[in-house]
Parts: C-alpha cells; sequence; structure tokens
C-alpha cells in the first residue's frame, strides 16, 4: 500500500530536497511558523519533478477575510494557476466565498486548508465541502496535532466515503506516520519538510504497512 506524502515547504531547495527523499506532491507555500501564507508565484517558474500546489492564503491569523483580501487570493489563484500551479491549497470560513475561489481555481484541484478545524459543525462542513467540489481536505481533526485529533480523522475518512480526500496535517513525523495512518485509514499525509532525510524516514515507516 502506497501511502502519498504531501510535504510543506517555502523554499524551492526544500521542494527539491523533499522530492530526492521520496515526497509525491509539494505544498508550496511560506511563514509556516505561523500556518502558512501565499508564496512568491514566480517561485513557479523553476521546473520540479513532482506535482506543485499553492497555498493561497494572504496573511496569518484568522480564516474570515476582508472584501479587499478575497479579490487578492482570487487573483492569487489566477496567478498561480497561470504559472503552472497543479493545485490550489486554500479556504475561506464563508463557505459561499470558498465557492468563488474553487470556480477561481478551475480546473486545478482544490484542498481546503485547516480553516476547517475551527468550523463548528465540521460533520455539515464536509458535506458542504464535498457539494462545492472540494477535491481534499487538509485538517488535523480539529485537535492541536493529527495524532491527537486521530479518532476525528477516521470518523471523517468513514464520513467521505471516497468522496473527498481527508489529508492529515499538524504534528506528523517519521516516528507518528505509520501509526496515524493505521489508526485513520487515511491514504495521504502532509508534514513541513525542510531536509531529504525526514522524507526518506517517513517513507521508510510506510513501507512496513
Amino acid at each position: 500500500m502506497t501511502i502519498l506524502i504531501e510535504a510543506a515547504v517555502e523554499s524551492l531547495d526544500a521542494a527539491l530536497a523533499a522530492a530526492e527523499g521520496g515526497a509525491h506532491r509539494i505544498e508550496l507555500c511560506t511563514d509556516l511558523a505561523h500556518g502558512g501564507t501565499t508564496p512568491d508565484l514566480n517561485l513557479l517558474q523553476v521546473q520540479l519533478p513532482i506535482p506543485v500546489f499553492i497555498l493561497v492564503r494572504p496573511r496569518a491569523g484568522d480564516f474570515v477575510y476582508t472584501d479587499a483580501e478575497h479579490r487578492t487570493m482570487l487573483e492569487q489563484i489566477s496567478r498561480a494557476r497561470s504559472a503552472g500551479a497543479h493545485g490550489i491549497v486554500t479556504g475561506d470560513l464563508s463557505l459561499d466565498r470558498t465557492r468563488d475561489l474553487i470556480a477561481a481555481a478551475q480546473p486545478l484541484p482544490v484542498t481546503f486548508h485547516r480553516a476547517f478545524d475551527v468550523l463548528p459543525d465540521r460533520t455539515e462542513a464536509l458535506e458542504r465541502l464535498i457539494s462545492l467540489g472540494v477535491d481534499r481536505l487538509l485538517t488535523s481533526g480539529g485537535a492541536a496535532t493529527a495524532a491527537e485529533g486521530a479518532d476525528q480523522i477516521r470518523a471523517l475518512v468513514a464520513q467521505a466515503n471516497g468522496r473527498i480526500v481527508i489529508l492529515p496535517g499538524g504534528g506528523i513525523t517519521p516516528e507518528n506516520v505509520a501509526r496515524l495512518v493505521e489508526r485513520t485509514g487515511v491514504r495521504e499525509v502532509h508534514f513541513s519538510v525542510r531536509d531529504a532525510e525526514k522524507v526518506r524516514k517517513a517513507v521508510q515507516a510506510l513501507s512496513a504497512l
């Protein structure tokens, strides 16, 4: 069983290292210390050996955006799509505005960012995201880390029933990734990467499953 590894990176060097280590996909962003924001889209001019998804988030903090910020997000999605991004990672606590973001991203796949984890009714929210056409959901299960939210992630996987990919993220390491996959039934994982060795260790841990 192959578990897809998405590496969240802040630089081209880290992206190349992640690919070298065995990652299958990149999430390119900046300011990971604060949950990530939109990177310099000129970085997409460099060809990478694996698909690159771009995080579109104009600032750190909450996920309630002003009209001006929403317009910025739409513009950034358009630029990322034109620059060759393979997918868009974004999200707004207003699911109506998320519909606009998804439309702007077409035909690229869309990952709903961890804004999901602060929504009050995640069961209902998952159904809304599926109906909007979101392709995958990045979540810690509403907990501080994916390991702590494993039970909720497992419930989301069951509810999704193949209609949307549940992508756990938050505090995932080579030491806990295999156990998390076993507990939740996910088929993709997401963690930050700065060097190839972290990915190699995660690949090795997952190969035993």
